[in-house]
């Protein structure tokens, strides 16, 4: 069941996050609004969002500790 819109950054599309998975594991994200991140939990790594656009490339993800 999809989230609110109240959730989420105005500049991302909820249904776009709702399509992206962790390019890594292929499993699911979740959307962190504080950081302005897509988190992987189970990779434990922090994808970017830049100007709304998820940076999806495991070489920008910040490593989570």
């Amino acid at each position: 069941m999809p989230a609110s819109q109240d959730k989420y950054d105005p500049r991302i599309d909820p249904r776009m996050l709702e399509l992206l998975v962790c390019p890594l594991t292929k499993g699911r994200l979740t959307y962190d609004r504080e950081a302005g991140e897509l988190v992987s939990e189970k990779a434990r790594l922090a994808y970017p969002i830049r100007d709304g656009v998820p940076i999806m490339l495991v070489s920008e993800a910040r490593q989570l500790t």
